[in-house]
């Protein structure tokens, strides 16, 4: 049974809890282009591709990484929720292979992207 909320209800705050880690999709993730220029849709087969993601909310036990940081993990491992409107994703801290941020020291993760 589905249950209808009230405006107010839609403007609580929402807090992450332990390990989890909210996150939205980048745009990006969508039809891609070759180097060629061939775009290749969203929906092409491939074989297992990571994905970038934004943050947008993070547990109290998340140590790695922080809201607005870019991390990189399996889309096909996630569970989805609507939050306001807009689709997010919602994963374990475990579950993210790299973080991308500008707080990083040099050092920290190996690559430069």
């Amino acid at each position: 049974m589905s249950r209808k909320t009230t405006p107010a209800e839609d403007k609580l705050p929402i807090r992450m809890l332990h390990d989890r880690v909210l996150v939205s999709l980048d745009a990006e993730a969508g039809e891609r282009r070759s180097s060629a220029g061939i775009v290749i849709p969203a929906t092409a087969a491939m074989g297992r591709r990571l994905a970038w993601a934004r943050v947008a909310g993070v547990g109290s036990n998340v140590r790695t990484v922080e809201v607005g940081d870019r991390v990189l993990f399996d889309p096909e491992d996630k569970a989805e929720v609507e939050v306001r409107g807009e689709a997010l994703i919602l994963l374990r801290e475990r579950d993210l292979h790299a973080v991308a941020a500008e707080r990083l020291e040099d050092g920290q993760t190996g690559l430069y992207l």
